[in-house]
């Protein structure tokens, strides 16, 4: 089990990496003038999201699922995994759209500007936060 869930810390990890990342990318391709700047920007955000944010999700998905799939009797009668699962539906969510905007970018064809970015570049902070806080205290 500690195998399974260091692995699962490590791939969540890496995915939020990735997540506070990307929308900083965002920020600066809104701010980029000349093209190729904005195609440097295209390839490091396909190459950060295809290449490292979905498999470092993914993960993270295995490796969690594999741990309650360990001793589901328990883990799913805790109100804390609830909300938890609730949350990280959330955070997929929210990758998923990030992968929007990689296409819109993509295609020439994004029309929000860095301080949209900026404020959507805070959310998942808020998310960490809770998640890690239900992970640790269980608090219920």
């Amino acid at each position: 089990m500690l195998w399974i869930k260091a692995f699962h810390l490590m791939a969540m990890v890496t995915w939020f990496a990735g997540i506070f990342y990307l929308p900083r990318l965002f920020v600066y391709h809104t701010m980029t003038e000349d093209e190729p700047g904005r195609e440097r920007f295209r390839t490091m955000e396909r190459k950060l999201y295809r290449g490292i944010m979905n498999p470092s999700m993914i993960a993270t998905l295995i490796f969690g699922t594999w741990l309650i799939a360990l001793n589901p009797e328990y883990y799913l009668q805790q109100g804390w995994l609830h909300i938890k699962l609730l949350l990280i539906a959330v955070l997929v969510a929210y990758h998923l759209w990030c992968g929007h905007f990689v296409r819109l970018f993509r295609d020439d064809r994004n029309t929000r500007g860095h301080i949209f970015f900026r404020w959507i570049n805070e959310a998942p902070v808020l998310l960490l936060v809770a998640i890690i806080l239900l992970a640790v205290l269980r608090p219920f």
